[in-house]
């Protein structure tokens, strides 16, 4: 098919409707986490010192990650057993309900920092299964050919949430708690709306003849097997499970840069501002050559960005480190989701897609918990500073053990060598 004929994912009905509902959903949620943690750490700073209260930090992303941990070998099976529209609307519903609690709760005087974490869990539940449903979504709503640009569109749904979300979350929150929460439930509320709005569309039917166990294993071994996609996976989860800084944001904010919560808000949108340019370079200039040397340049700039949002003491360069920071990450997103889509079978995309999302909060909320933890014991600069060096090591044993992506030029399985050969090339 010639260039030209390629039709943009958002002249397609189902697309549009299904970027919309993710850019709401995400500006949602993103505002709702940040309100959430600037709550824990505020009512925990009453009552302990910096790194006491940085440690209930870490616990928020741990409980959002250990229900994802549990319901890893279902949620995949889920999504490609069951209407993956379906499993997006009960979800939303699910975080609608969740955050029009929390805001009762603020408006009542009556939340505490248990009600904050079963908020957390709940969140981890409905996460764990619209993941895998919406990447296996997608797929289904593009032709083959336009499938690079809606993963870079959608993502762009994914990292506009990013900036909106915090920015909005912090301002809201000055303002009052309690318009917070209600603009989270309506945003939510529309999410859900834009989700029903998506028509039915091609699903492959279900493998009948394969016990749900057996096709669980099957997901697990496809990326085990598939060296490319391991990599590129497992690259991604160590770096940001070292070199996160999302759960100490709240630390840095009140005790180190010594802002407000507008200024917190500002200072948590710094990574999305830039993973967001990043997405819309994309959706207009796909990556197409060198796509693992520039993956790997990619990740070792975000360490150094990290390192130097760690040193800072200047609000505007621990501003400007996190936009490079999040420009990078977005490379290595970018990159990662290509790779998963592109060789992926779309009978298989649910269960493949449920453990790229088990490492993706492994490295995004299991992350908070391990900067948490680090913090408790480092201090927050040294948790932070430790992670970007750690980062950088990571970066270097795998372009050494892994030399597939190194010499992975195109996104195309064609241009790659079949999993088998991978394999025997290392033995």
């Amino acid at each position: 098919m010639h260039v030209k004929d390629i039709p943009h994912p958002l002249t397609i009905a189902n697309f549009r409707a299904y970027f919309v509902a993710r850019l709401a959903s995400t500006v949602a949620v993103s505002a709702q986490a940040i309100i959430i943690g600037w709550q824990v750490y505020a009512i925990a700073r009453q009552t302990m010192d910096i790194k006491q209260a940085a440690f209930l930090l870490g616990m928020i992303g741990l409980l959002q990650f250990v229900p994802l941990f549990l319901l890893t070998p279902v949620v995949g099976l889920v999504a490609d057993t069951y209407d993956r529209r379906w499993i997006a609307r009960g979800t939303t519903a699910l975080l609608t309900i969740n955050a029009a609690a929390l805001g009762l709760l603020t408006w009542a005087g009556m939340l505490t920092l248990p009600y904050l974490f079963v908020a957390a869990v709940l969140i981890g539940i409905a996460r764990a299964f619209s993941g895998p449903a919406y990447s296996a979504l997608a797929p289904n709503l593009v032709p083959r050919e336009s499938l690079p640009t809606a993963i870079a569109v959608s993502s762009i749904a994914w990292q506009a949430g990013m900036i909106a979300g915090p920015s909005v979350g912090g301002v809201l929150y000055a303002i009052h708690p309690d318009v917070a929460y209600g603009s989270i439930s309506v945003m939510l509320a529309f999410s859900l709306t834009m989700v029903f709005l998506i028509g039915k569309v091609p699903q492959p039917a279900a493998q009948k003849d394969r016990r749900p166990l057996h096709r669980v294993i099957d997901g697990f071994s496809y990326v085990r097997d598939n060296r490319l996609v391991l990599a590129a996976i497992t690259l991604d989860l160590f770096v940001v499970l070292l070199a996160g800084t999302t759960a100490l944001l709240p630390v840095f904010a009140r005790d180190i840069l010594h802002v407000d919560a507008a200024g917190f808000g500002i200072l948590a949108a710094g990574m999305g501002i830039g993973a967001a340019t990043a997405s819309i370079w994309f959706s207009f200039r796909p990556m197409k050559t060198e796509v693992g040397v520039k993956m790997l340049g990619a990740v070792v700039l975000f360490a150094l960005a990290i390192l130097t949002f760690g040193i800072s003491r200047w609000f505007w360069l621990s501003f400007g480190a996190l936009v490079v920071a999040g420009a990078a990450d977005m490379v290595s997103v970018y990159v990662r989701q290509s790779l998963i889509q592109l060789h992926t079978p779309d009978e298989m995309r649910g269960r493949v897609g449920a453990v790229s999302a088990l490492t993706i909060s492994a490295s995004n909320e299991l992350g908070e918990a391990e900067s948490g933890f680090m913090a408790s014991i480092l201090g927050p600069v040294g948790a932070v500073i430790f992670g970007g060096v750690a980062a950088i090591g990571i970066t270097l044993a795998w372009a050494w053990l892994f030399p597939e992506l190194r010499h992975a030029r195109t996104f195309d399985p064609k241009d790659h060598s079949s999993p088998e050969k991978n394999k025997e090339a290392v033995s």
